[in-house]
């Protein structure tokens, strides 16, 4: 994708502080980070988000993010780290490639748990939620 953001970092195109690349996926310290050694971790080949990721690369590029988590565990001795992923423009997806972010966390950085990102409490009662959610991969 000739207008993908980090198509064409992956390409070399643009320049980035990479800090792990192999065959699958390249992680980059995040030019906007919210952490100490803030990484984007993204797979080389365009996929929009997880759902279009091919089945055959989600088991190397979670084993990347592992990785390079333990990379920075080493290299920064933090206290934690928060990893995650926005999917789509309503959870904040910014840039419509499939990326990871794996942030060190430290007790006195002042930020929160990721389950406080959201405050949507459903109405439907959790067993109805769940029986939705069963018949949909039923559906599959």
């Amino acid at each position: 994708m000739n207008h993908c953001l980090f198509c064409k970092i992956a390409s070399g195109e643009i320049p980035s502080e990479k800090i792990y690349e192999d065959e699958n996926v390249l992680a980059f310290l995040d030019i906007q980070p919210r952490s100490p050694g803030h990484t984007m971790i993204i797979p080389k080949n365009h996929a929009a988000n997880l759902s279009e990721l091919p089945d055959s690369a989600i088991g190397p590029f979670f084993s990347s993010v592992k990785k390079v988590t333990d990379m920075l565990k080493k290299a920064l001795t933090p206290d934690g780290f928060t990893l995650g992923m926005n999917y789509g423009a309503a959870a904040g997806q910014e840039v419509q490639h499939m990326h990871f972010h794996i942030m060190p966390r430290w007790f006195t950085d002042g930020g929160g748990p990721i389950q406080r990102v959201v405050s949507n409490t459903p109405d439907e009662r959790l067993e109805e939620m769940a029986e939705k959610i069963r018949g949909a991969g039923q559906q599959q």
